[in-house]
């Protein structure tokens, strides 16, 4: 697989001075380890289609966002370290932003597009490695899938990068029932590739109704019809 060396062309940007990793850093690998052993305490998790992740080369995995703690099962249901967006505000503090760049993340803008984290993206997927995102760009809050962005696609679309969908459910009942565990289900699905020709919308619905076929009705939001003639 070819990737791109496209970028969005942007002024200089602060980001630019700030170092980011491409690998699993030390911190990162010590993280996941503790992370995986107290996860146990609270969580039950359930992981199905782990065949369709590709164990190297780069991919996108793209899963539906209902809570904060959306990223963890997400992370701890795969065998390669996961490259993620964070909010900008994540990285403002000195401390917090050397964490969140040691763990693999990289600051977005959520209130205009961005084009450095989009150039970053494009990094991380030339570097070999796995971007995890969601493409609805915020949470649903237990209100259903909502209009996803395009971003997904259009990074796919670009660099060749294959689509995982994920669908994640029972994030959102964490530390509820504690202390039961918390029931929580990772669904991948087969990768998506585009098609000739196919554009990032079109390419951006058939990951959604994707991810909606596999998450119980009352999470699928607008993607919960699928249109008639939809080539799915």
């Amino acid at each position: 697989m070819e990737l791109t060396n496209n970028t969005i062309p942007q002024e200089s940007d602060p980001r630019d001075r700030k170092h980011f990793f491409f690998h699993a850093t030390p911190l990162r690998k010590f993280s996941v380890a503790v992370l995986g052993s107290v996860s146990l305490l609270f969580m039950d998790k359930r992981v199905d289609g782990l065949e369709y992740f590709p164990l190297d080369g780069p991919v996108i995995v793209a899963a539906n966002h209902v809570t904060n703690f959306d990223v963890f099962p997400m992370q701890l249901s795969l065998p390669r370290p996961i490259f993620y967006m964070g909010k900008a505000e994540l990285f403002r503090n000195p401390l917090t932003d050397l964490v969140f760049r040691n763990l693999g993340a990289f600051p977005v803008s959520r209130d205009k597009k961005d084009p450095w984290a989009y150039n970053h993206a494009l990094k991380v997927l030339a570097h070999g490695q796995t971007l995890g995102m969601f493409p609805e760009g915020t949470r649903s809050r237990g209100r259903g899938l909502g209009v996803a962005k395009t971003g997904v696609a259009r990074l796919s679309i670009e660099t060749g990068a294959p689509i995982v969908p994920m669908a994640i459910t029972g994030s959102d009942h964490f530390f509820k029932r504690f202390p039961r565990r918390t029931r929580v289900t990772v669904k991948m699905l087969p990768p998506l590739l585009p098609n000739p020709g196919e554009t990032a919308l079109a390419l951006t619905d058939r990951l959604m109704f994707s991810i909606a076929s596999a998450l119980p009705p009352e999470m699928r939001g607008v993607y919960s019809v699928l249109p008639k003639g939809f080539g799915g």
